[in-house]
């Protein structure tokens, strides 16, 4: 089969179509032919090997895996002995160790099935973003009917999933977002707008009682201005700390910060979960949720893809066609 492979850490000039073996699922294991895959940050700095503290489990000086890529959908092509959920056909998307192929495998709790109206483009770009922002809302942030909740990257992959998902939940939605954005993230159910062009939603003139931020540029001295006296600020990733803590020291800082004040200051790291996934597929089947798909790339294409999210410009989510 044809995939993408890694020579090594770095840019995505590391990376190249390669002919490989077939994978042989394990008996808790699923076979897939990879009809799309999303790309996402976690696969930039599973690629770029950042922060380095994270190589303790990758591999010190080299990847220990080839592979990348981790949010699939696809046709299930077989299963292992063990495996009761799915059968041959099945239409199915969730996350796997390498989505940037024409065949994946990966354990059937990791996978829930595709609603009939529900595209493989939009259902691989649903698992790591879409449980993210379910997971900073629901499980973290505790949202609740009737609060004002401030969305921060409100146009990109998890932020196009947080204001929906924050309507769904009866929260009245404010998105932060650039000028290019404005018209999108209104029309996903944002019932406000702020272009951070043009001003400051952290100016002390409006309060939320729920802050997500996935954009990971601003100071939380500033952020904490626009949040209510008792709210709940939730940060989702970030780019800052250099090589050694990139994403990770606004988070530590939020962290430590947590138990000297009143207002609720979190961090949330979404790993695969079957509930999630089974819940973002009822939403979507329903309408209430539906992702939001900048651009497709094919097989070939995905070291283009992972430049152009590193821009840090995209549209909700780009994904790759198999």
């Amino acid at each position: 089969m044809k995939a993408i492979t890694r020579s090594g850490y770095g840019s995505a000039d590391v990376l190249g179509l390669s002919e490989v073996d077939d994978p042989v699922p394990g008996d808790d294991d699923v076979l897939l032919r990879v009809r799309a895959a999303g790309v996402d940050m976690g696969v930039w700095h599973m690629l770029e090997g950042v922060p380095y503290l994270m190589r303790v489990a990758t591999g010190l000086r080299a990847p220990r895996s080839p592979w990348m890529g981790g949010d699939v959908a696809g046709e299930v092509v077989a299963v292992g002995a063990g495996v009761t959920r799915f059968a041959a056909g099945d239409r199915v998307f969730g996350t796997c160790g390498g989505a940037y192929a024409e065949l994946a495998r990966t354990p059937q709790d990791r996978l829930a099935p595709i609603p009939e109206n529900v595209t493989f483009e939009q259902a691989a770009a649903l698992p790591t973003s879409g449980m993210t922002a379910l997971m900073a809302l629901r499980d973290v942030g505790r949202v609740r009917r009737g609060q004002r909740v401030l969305v921060i990257g409100a146009g990109g992959g998890v932020g196009t999933f947080a204001v929906q998902l924050a309507k769904v939940f009866g929260a009245e939605v404010t998105g932060v977002c650039s000028t290019s954005k404005v018209a999108l993230v209104r029309s996903i159910g944002a019932v406000d707008v702020i272009d951070y062009t043009e001003e400051d939603f952290a100016d002390g003139k409006r309060h939320y009682d729920l802050i997500l931020d996935t954009a990971g540029n601003r100071s939380l001295s500033h952020l904490r201005r626009a949040l209510t006296l008792r709210g709940t600020f939730v940060i989702i990733g970030g780019e800052g700390g250099g090589r050694w803590l990139s994403g990770m020291d606004r988070l530590l800082r939020t962290v430590l910060l947590g138990p000297f004040t009143r207002q609720r200051l979190r961090g949330v790291f979404a790993f695969p979960k079957r509930e999630s996934l089974e819940t973002l597929a009822e939403l979507a089947g329903d309408g209430k949720i539906v992702p939001v798909v900048e651009k497709t790339y094919s097989l070939g294409d995905v070291p283009e893809a992972i430049r152009e999210l590193a821009k840090g410009h995209a549209r909700g989510k780009m994904v790759i066609t198999v």
